[in-house]
């Protein structure tokens, strides 16, 4: 899909479109390493950017997790480490991962499908996760069980209410330790609304129908790489999705992407600038695995950008916390 996306004239090459080409380096120190250890699921979800699924193998080995740690413990300016995946339970050392990672900063981010935990081997998670303090982010697409299960599966929504319910049960959402936020994904080839506005939608209705409460809605705009880059190409839709990408270019919303302030690991320890380019294995400047940047150190470095950089630049702009201008 990359070099698909890099082929289409129509669209300007990213880089170019940055006036403040200083924003296309990352910051000085990094606050924020974020490690994807495997791309096995439970689910297969038609948005999925890294494709992850049942039939997925890439699993990240323990001297790679083992090594991520060692890069935090030289680095103290990072204070965040993001686990994510597939569905990063299902790694088999996730829990001694988190619990490590838990040791060295204060904020550890697991980035859940929270149908796993309902499922044997992993319905006792959510206890450890509040013992951890972990900070929860949830996807749920929408609050509605027909447009969700249209998304990531047949009765997925339900498991996912129930999941929620569970977290609320051990207080999160409520105890201010332990925060559990949603993530929102459009079910198709247009934007989302306005976070803040999205936020109050899903407390209101979530709240009313299920009793459930939480801390935030993050808005991620669909990125054209993945399974939904796929569909964009059958559908016809991918160069027009690319031209309102590019039509609501907001210059503003460069200087606080996600890659400026953070490295994002792949399973095999090779490093990347985000998640997305992590996809499409675009490999940072310079040192290119986790074992390289424990030995030598991180620089400053010029981040590897594509046309599919304009999805988190778009409108509010998108990261995976959200919108980048609020």
């Amino acid at each position: 899909m990359m070099n698909r996306l890099e082929s289409l004239e129509c669209i300007t090459p990213f880089a170019e479109k940055v006036e403040h080409k200083e924003w296309l380096k990352t910051n000085e120190k990094l606050s924020t390493l974020q490690v994807n250890v495997g791309t096995l699921c439970n689910l297969a979800c038609k948005h999925c950017h890294v494709e992850a699924g049942p039939n997925r193998t890439e699993i990240m080995p323990k001297e790679v997790m083992e090594a991520c740690l060692e890069l935090v413990k030289n680095n103290p300016a990072f204070n965040t480490i993001d686990i994510t995946g597939g569905a990063p339970e299902m790694n088999p050392n996730f829990e001694w991962f988190m619990e490590e990672s838990a040791k060295l900063v204060d904020r550890v981010i697991v980035r859940s499908n929270i149908v796993i935990l309902q499922e044997e081997g992993y319905t006792h998670l959510p206890e450890k996760f509040a013992e951890n303090k972990i900070e929860v982010v949830a996807s749920l697409p929408y609050y509605s069980e027909k447009d969700c299960d249209r998304q990531r599966g047949k009765g997925v929504f339900r498991k996912v209410i129930s999941g929620l319910q569970r977290l609320n049960e051990l207080g999160y959402g409520k105890d201010k330790d332990l925060v559990l936020n949603l993530v929102y994904n459009p079910g198709g080839a247009f934007f989302p609304p306005s976070q803040e506005s999205l936020t109050k939608q899903y407390k209101s209705k979530l709240f009313a129908d299920y009793g459930i409460v939480f801390n935030s809605v993050f808005n991620i705009i669909n990125n054209p790489i993945g399974r939904f880059g796929a569909f964009l190409e059958r559908s016809g839709n991918l160069v027009p999705y690319m031209c309102k990408l590019e039509g609501s270019f907001n210059e503003s919303a460069v200087e606080n992407m996600m890659c400026r302030d953070q490295i994002s690991v792949g399973w095999d320890g090779k490093v990347y600038d985000c998640d997305f380019n992590q996809a499409e294995g675009l490999e940072i400047e310079g040192k290119k695995n986790i074992f390289d940047l424990c030995k030598d150190g991180i620089e400053v470095r010029n981040i590897i950008t594509g046309k599919h950089c304009y999805a988190c630049c778009a409108g509010e702009g998108s990261s995976c916390g959200g919108c980048t201008t609020e």
